[in-house]
């Protein structure tokens, strides 16, 4: 007998994915969560029946999410990651010798927990003596901040549930508070593709707080729509422009100074839908 995990993406539209064993499965205080080693996109976090990342792509998430504002960022030492319980994020932030110390803060401990024993492709920069892993209210905690951070990555699951508030216009405020000047931020801003309505609301909200507010994308196959938007808030520096490049024993497989600069790029159906239409020209 076949086992199958089936997401619906919208009305109307789902993923099914064939799964080879269930690795882990659990009611957190949160959510429910499952582990799946799935045929083609290999181990899998869902959350509350969403794919949350898979072993195929999770790499075009996380470096994309990561290092574009690190990489936009002069000298980022002190880095907060909000959301991003699997891992995958602080991973990427951990790859930079800058970085002095990195604090992650996730609502939901029982998927720090899981990534811990499940999710070994992710899970390195738990035991990186920079890492500062804290269980707690990720909104709470940013409203509490003022002028520590560097770099702020909002690594959410999607704008429904738990992560809802992470997409509020006062938590951007907050956001904005807690960085340094010259700060950056990077946050997760769902698909321009399925929900593009979702996407401009965001961005809306993003622009009216900072200054420099830019928007890119990458593929993502595993989620709705096989495209992913982030959107920058920068209080500085321009997150277009790469400042430096990975090194080479980082074994990065999606990020490039190139992938950087034509991240920004968007088709022009995607302006029109998102209202994202002069991302500020050459600024080499």
């Amino acid at each position: 007998m076949e086992l199958w995990f089936t997401e619906e993406w919208l009305k109307g539209l789902r993923i099914s994915v064939k799964v080879d064993s269930v690795v882990y499965s659990t009611q957190t205080e949160y959510q429910k969560l499952a582990i799946y080693d799935t045929k083609q996109f290999g181990r899998m976090l869902v959350l509350d029946d969403v794919i949350q990342t898979t072993e195929c792509d999770e790499y075009i998430y996380h470096e994309c999410l990561a290092h574009v504002p690190m990489f936009a960022h002069p000298n980022p030492e002190n880095v907060l990651i909000v959301g991003g319980g699997d891992g995958g994020t602080l991973r990427e932030v951990l790859r930079h010798p800058t970085v002095k110390k990195a604090t992650l803060v996730d609502i939901d401990g029982g998927v720090i927990e899981a990534s811990k024993r499940f999710l070994h492709q992710w899970n390195s920069g738990f035991s990186d003596p920079r890492a500062n892993i804290i269980v707690g209210d990720g909104l709470e905690f940013v409203s509490n901040a003022d002028s520590e951070y560097d770099v702020i990555l909002v690594d959410a699951t999607d704008p429904v549930g738990p992560g809802e508030v992470l997409f509020a216009l006062d938590f951007y405020r907050s956001v904005k508070k807690a960085l340094k000047p010259g700060g950056i931020m990077s946050a997760q801003t769902e698909s321009p593709i399925a929900e593009p309505a979702v996407v401009k609301s965001i961005w809306d909200r993003v622009r009216s707080v900072f200054p420099i507010a830019r928007l890119y994308t990458s593929p993502v196959p595993t989620y709705p729509g096989g495209w992913w938007s982030y959107t920058a808030g920068s209080t500085g520096p321009e997150p277009m422009v790469p400042l430096r490049k990975p090194g080479d024993d980082w074994g990065l497989k999606y990020y490039s100074p190139e992938i950087h600069e034509r991240a920004f790029v968007l088709n022009p159906k995607m302006q029109k839908d998102i209202g994202v239409y002069d991302q500020g020209g050459d600024h080499r």
